[in-house]
């Protein structure tokens, strides 16, 4: 079971500490660069680079990107060894990683510092299984976390998702929120996205939409 990444959402909470300058601050301008672009036509792609040319660059809620080199540790491109450093033992997650068939992935952040925030964690695998055992991981790591109950192939999302609502008042108090997440294997990918927000039914509404509109952008 893995262990460093087991929690994206509290990854984000981590990231948002630290925000120096904020698209939306006065004085503050800062070209975004990328778009999410088609599925490269010769197959998968091989860099975490590309991957992240496929990664949403908006949401629903319509909440600002941030800026990935502007969070600590900065969002953006992830390797093994980053991934592994969010855990207390390093070493041995990454070894778990390499037996998923890790290659790399990609996270993005939407939100303003405090309030309503989404991430999106997309990772790319050397199989299927890799990444389904991956995203499968995650739900149980987080359900276990927070006490709750995964929902697997929830309405409104392709089959094998799962999705996680944190409603008692002490996951809430932690995340920052009525929060909802959800996981879903595609192909060699994993996709994680994640939601905090005024209500459960804005922060489901969130997830479902960020998962549908990431997973079109994915090869098949």
């Amino acid at each position: 079971m893995i262990r460093g990444r087991s929690s994206p959402i509290l990854r984000a909470a981590a990231l948002l500490v630290l925000l120096p300058c904020l698209p939306a601050a006065a004085g503050c301008t800062r070209a975004l660069d990328g778009v999410p672009t088609a599925a490269p036509a010769d197959g998968f792609p091989r860099s975490a680079g590309a991957l992240g040319s496929l990664v949403v660059t908006d949401v629903a809620s319509g909440l600002p990107r941030l800026p990935d080199d502007q969070l600590e540790p900065p969002a953006g491109a992830k390797s093994v060894d980053d991934i592994a450093d969010y855990s207390d033992d390093p070493e041995h997650e990454r070894a778990v990683l390499e037996d998923y068939g890790y290659r790399f992935g990609w996270e993005r952040f939407f939100g303003t510092g405090s309030g309503p925030m989404t991430g999106v964690f997309v990772d790319q695998f050397d199989s299927r299984a890799g990444a389904g055992a991956y995203a499968r991981d995650l739900a149980r790591n987080d359900a276990e976390h927070y006490h709750g109950v995964v929902h697997e192939n929830p309405q409104q999302l392709p089959g094998g998702c799962r999705m996680l609502i944190v409603d008692d008042a002490a996951g809430q108090e932690a995340l920052g929120g009525p929060a909802a997440l959800a996981w879903c294997g595609h192909g060699p990918f994993s996709v994680s996205v994640t939601s905090v927000a005024g209500s459960l039914e804005s922060a489901e509404e969130e997830v479902r939409a960020v998962v549908r509109a990431q997973l079109r952008l994915l090869p098949p």
